[in-house]
């Protein structure tokens, strides 16, 4: 997507004071609100105004239009998540392997999941606001901080290429797309989680692997 058709959906300014910090904070949850109990056709800047408990003209000092509410609340939700892997990737350097990648995949997928209503309707929503650049640019903070993590391993020849970083994050990926599109019960999210585990270890195992 192109920069400058990307640009018309950010935010018009940015809050800097505390009273206008608030003011946005209730603006992306009236968003989600309103997202999640009229759905996206439905969602409107004079509901979410209304929701958010702020004038309309408010409301458009921060956001032109509801593709520009909705991409930023879709950003929040990408960060959020790249931030969570990023902690988790900070804590386990120079863990063991296993380790390091049971605590990154935990972490991606509880964040995730910690509200799978909003993850889902946000992917569908997605296309629609520059979704693909914004997952773009969420997965390399994850990716960059997960290659950080695994030089950092003791128990492995060398750290894996990019290549090998891009399928485990693919997997990764992919697999919480699967539960929150199939809407599986919290038991079978847990049983994902263990086995993307076992599968994200075996592979880094793998190509990772001390020549003997």
């Amino acid at each position: 997507m192109p920069t400058s058709t990307l640009n018309s959906f950010e935010p018009r300014k940015t809050p800097v004071q505390a009273r206008a910090t608030f003011t946005v904070d209730s603006i992306s949850e009236a968003t989600i609100q309103v997202l999640l109990s009229r759905g996206a056709e439905r969602l409107t800047t004079t509901r979410v105004a209304e929701r958010a408990g702020v004038s309309v003209g408010t409301l458009y000092q921060y956001y032109p239009n509801k593709q520009s509410l909705l991409f930023a609340v879709l950003e929040n939700n990408l960060n959020q998540v790249a931030s969570a892997v990023e902690a988790a990737c900070e804590q386990t350097r120079h863990k063991p392997l296993s380790e390091m990648i049971k605590n990154v995949v935990e972490a991606f997928v509880d964040a995730k999941m910690s509200r799978a209503d909003i993850s889902l309707a946000l992917y569908q929503i997605a296309p629609d606001v520059g979704g693909p650049a914004l997952v773009k640019k969420a997965g390399q903070r994850s990716k960059k901080a997960i290659k950080a993590m695994l030089e950092t391993a003791p128990d492995t020849e060398s750290p894996p290429d990019k290549f090998a970083i891009d399928m485990m994050f693919a997997a990764m990926s992919g697999t919480m797309r699967h539960i929150l599109e199939t809407g599986v019960s919290p038991a079978m999210v847990r049983k994902f989680r263990e086995n993307l585990v076992l599968l994200c270890e075996s592979y880094m195992v793998a190509v990772t692997a001390r020549r003997p």
